[in-house]
């Protein structure tokens, strides 16, 4: 095995508590657990992409909120750079939400 190989799951973790830190102002649950992070690929460079979406395309925070999860995945050590593409395909439903973010808002 050789020692260029990194822990992806190890960083794909730090990556998931740090999104975890981060909160969609219009509704008191974390991105992570709204099920607005569709998906996060890290390369062997420790470059992080983040595939995200909004609640709605015209979301108050569609300018801030991709910035602040870019700062905050490069506040990661490991993390080389950060980028934040976002998409509306498909679009974001409730159904994307943990059970603990429909517990937390009274769905279940």
């Amino acid at each position: 095995m050789s020692n260029t190989t990194i822990d992806t799951n190890a960083l794909g973790e730090k990556i998931v508590n740090v999104l975890k830190t981060i909160y969609d102002p219009e509704i008191p649950v974390d991105i992570y657990e709204l099920g607005l992070i569709y998906d996060v690929f890290v390369n062997e460079d420790y470059d992080v992409k983040i595939l995200m979406t909004l609640t709605t395309p015209n979301c108050p925070v569609a300018e801030t909120l991709p910035l602040e999860v870019e700062e905050k995945v490069k506040s990661i050590n490991e993390v080389k750079s950060a980028e934040v593409e976002i998409t509306f395909d498909p679009p974001w439903t409730q159904e994307l939400m943990s059970e603990e973010a429909k517990l937390e808002l009274g769905m279940l």
